[in-house]
C-alpha cells in the first residue's frame, strides 16, 4: 500500500540525504523579480554537487536498502542526472552501479556518471526507452533497481527540498514552481508541502512537446506520450510513476505547460541574476513563473507583489547548446523582430531602407539579389517589446517596402534564415569581399553608409555573434573599367577586408 501525506512527512523528515547533498541557498532574483513585480527565488539545486536535485531521492533509496542487496549492486535508467545520482551514492556506499542511458543524452551527462564510477549502457531515444531495457538488464544482472521517480523512498528525498523552503522562507509563499519529468521531485514537494502549509499553491512546469503529467491530469489517468521532445532531455518522460501521478492528483494545483522559446529566455533570465547556467529543464520552474504572473494580468486577481519560489532544478548543460539557446532567448523575450521585405531592385533603394531602421541595432541581415525588379530582404532587428515588431511593419509598409513580420514563424527562425541566398544570374561583374569593422551599437549602419552608391549591391549577409568584431559578406557589381576606383574605395574605408570572389564554396553555391 503507498504511503499517505502524513507518511511521506515521517518519510521526509528523516530522509538520509545530507551524507551526499547539501542544503542549497534560497536566492532572491532582484532583476527578474522588479520587472516581473514580484519576489521571485530561485532555489538552487544546481549547486548540488552533481549539478541536480537527483541525488536526494538516489541515496535515500540506496542508503536504506538491505546488506545483501547493496552488495549485489543497483541499476537505474536515466536520461543523466538521476543517473549522477545513483553513481556518486555508490561511490559513497561502496557497491556496483550500472547505468542505462537513452543515445540522445548529452555526453557532459554521459561522462559525468563515468566519472563517478557508474557503469554506463546506452540505449533507446528516451528514458522510456532505456528503463524498459534496464528492468531487463536488471533480472540478468540480479541488481536492484533505483527508479528516478516512481518510489515512495525517492520521493521522500526530493521532498526534503520543500522541507528546506519552508525553513529557510518562514513568511506568506504564494506558490512553489517544480519542474515535472516522471512526477517525483513534484510528488515530495507536494506531499510536503500540503502536509505542513496547505495553503501555498504547488504548480508544475512542462514543455509542450514533453507534457505526459499535464495530459495526465486532465484525462484523470496516466497518459503514455508516442514522443517526447528532447531538448529539455531531463523531463523527456513518455508516462508518469503510478504513484507520482498519485500524489500529483491530491496535492498539485496546477501545471503550466511552455515552449522551448520560454525556456531559453528563462535560462537567461536566470543568468542575468546570478551568472549561472541552468540546463533546459533545470530553468523549466522560472519559465512557469513568468507564464503564471504574465497571465494573471488578463484577469480579475493579477499576481502582484507575491513571492514566488522557483527550484532550478540541473545545471548540467551541453556546451554545444549554448548558441542556440542565445538566439532562441532573444525571440523568446520578443527581443528579436524577424522581418521579410521586399524592396525594389534599384539604386539608393538600400540606402533608404536602411535609413528607415535607423538607430535600432540590426542582428542580422540576409540578401542576394534574385528579380530584375525587386529585391527581398530578411532582416532581424533588436526590439524593446512585442509591440515595437508591429510598428516596424506598419512603417516599412508606410514608406513603399512591402513587409512581413517572421517574428513568430518557427521555419523562418530556425530554417529560411540560413537559406537566403543561391546563385542567381543576375549576378555579372560581381566581386566578393568580407569584411571585419568594431562591433558596436549602429556600427553597421555606418558601414552601409561608407559604401559608395556607384555600386550595386548583389549579395549582403551579416549576423550579430555577440562578438566584439561584426562580420560581413558583401556582393558588389562593380564593372571592370571602374576597379581603381574600387581599389581606393577599399583604401580609404579603413576596414580590415578580404577578396573572396576566387573562393572555391562561393564558386560552388553563391
Amino acid at each position: 500500500m503507498a504511503p499517505m501525506t502524513t507518511d511521506y512527512l515521517k518519510k521526509i523528515l528523516t530522509a538520509r540525504v545530507y551524507d551526499v547533498a547539501v542544503e542549497s541557498p534560497l536566492e532572491l532574483a532582484p532583476t527578474l523579480s522588479k520587472r516581473y513585480g514580484n519576489q521571485i527565488y530561485f532555489k538552487r539545486e544546481d549547486i548540488q554537487s552533481v549539478f541536480s536535485f537527483k541525488l536526494r531521492g538516489a541515496y535515500n533509496k540506496m542508503a536504506q536498502l538491505p546488506a545483501d542487496k547493496l552488495k549485489r549492486g543497483v541499476i537505474c535508467a536515466s536520461a543523466g542526472n538521476h543517473a549522477q545520482g545513483v553513481a556518486l551514492s555508490a561511490a559513497k556506499l561502496g557497491c556496483r552501479a550500472v547505468i542505462v542511458m537513452p543515445t540522445t543524452t548529452p555526453s557532459v551527462k554521459v561522462e559525468a556518471v563515468k566519472a563517478r564510477g557508474g557503469e554506463v549502457v546506452l540505449f533507446g531515444d528516451s528514458y522510456s526507452d532505456a528503463y524498459q531495457h534496464a528492468l531487463a538488464l536488471e533480472k540478468k544482472l540480479k541488481l536492484t533497481f533505483v527508479h528516478p521517480f516512481d518510489d515512495p523512498d525517492v520521493i521522500a528525498g526530493q521532498g526534503t527540498i520543500a522541507m528546506e523552503i519552508l525553513r529557510q522562507h518562514a513568511g506568506p509563499i504564494h506558490a512553489i514552481f517544480v519542474p515535472i519529468g516522471g512526477g517525483g521531485l513534484i510528488a515530495g514537494i507536494a506531499a510536503y508541502v500540503k502536509a505542513v502549509r496547505p495553503e501555498i499553491k504547488v504548480i508544475g512546469v512542462q514543455t509542450t512537446d514533453s507534457d505526459a503529467m499535464a495530459r495526465s491530469l486532465k484525462s484523470n489517468r496516466r497518459v503514455t506520450m508516442p514522443d517526447v521532445g528532447l531538448f529539455a532531455d531531463g523531463t523527456a518522460v513518455k508516462l508518469v510513476g503510478e504513484e507520482t501521478f498519485r500524489l500529483a492528483k491530491l496535492h498539485v494545483d496546477d501545471v503550466i505547460v511552455v515552449d522551448t522559446d520560454d525556456v531559453c529566455t528563462a535560462i537567461k533570465d536566470v543568468f542575468q541574476d546570478t551568472r549561472s547556467i541552468l540546463e533546459p529543464s533545470g530553468a523549466l520552474a522560472v519559465a512557469g513563473a513568468k507564464a503564471y504572473i504574465e497571465r494573471s494580468q488578463s484577469t480579475k486577481k493579477p499576481v502582484k507583489n507575491e513571492t514566488l519560489i522557483t527550484v532550478a532544478s540541473g545545471a548540467n548543460m551541453n556546451f554545444d547548446r549554448l548558441r542556440f539557446v542565445a538566439e532562441m532567448a532573444d525571440v523568446g523575450t520578443a527581443r528579436e523582430g524577424v522581418f521579410a521585405v521586399t524592396i525594389p531592385e534599384e539604386r539608393g533603394s538600400f540606402k533608404r531602407f536602411c535609413k528607415l531602421v535607423g538607430p535600432r541595432n540590426v542582428t542580422e541581415f540576409n540578401y542576394r539579389i534574385s528579380d530584375a525588379k525587386k529585391a527581398h530582404v530578411f532582416v532581424g532587428i533588436q526590439i524593446p517589446d512585442r509591440d515595437e515588431a508591429v510598428r516596424i511593419t506598419k512603417n516599412f509598409d508606410k514608406h513603399g517596402f512591402r513587409t512581413l513580420d517572421l517574428t513568430h514563424d518557427e521555419l523562418a527562425k530556425a530554417h529560411i534564415r540560413h537559406l537566403v541566398g543561391g546563385k542567381s544570374e543576375l549576378a555579372h561583374d560581381e566581386l566578393l569581399y568580407r569584411f571585419e569593422f568594431p562591433e558596436r551599437p549602429g556600427a553597421l549602419m555606418r558601414f552601409l553608409d561608407s559604401l559608395a552608391p556607384n555600386w550595386n549591391i548583389s549579395l549582403f549577409h551579416y549576423r550579430n555573434q555577440g562578438g566584439d568584431v561584426g562580420r560581413i559578406l558583401v556582393g558588389l557589381q562593380v564593372p571592370k573599367k571602374e576597379m581603381k576606383d574600387f581599389r581606393a574605395f577599399l583604401a580609404g574605408l579603413g576596414y580590415r577586408h578580404w577578396d573572396e570572389t576566387d573562393n572555391p564554396a562561393y564558386k560552388l553555391f553563391l
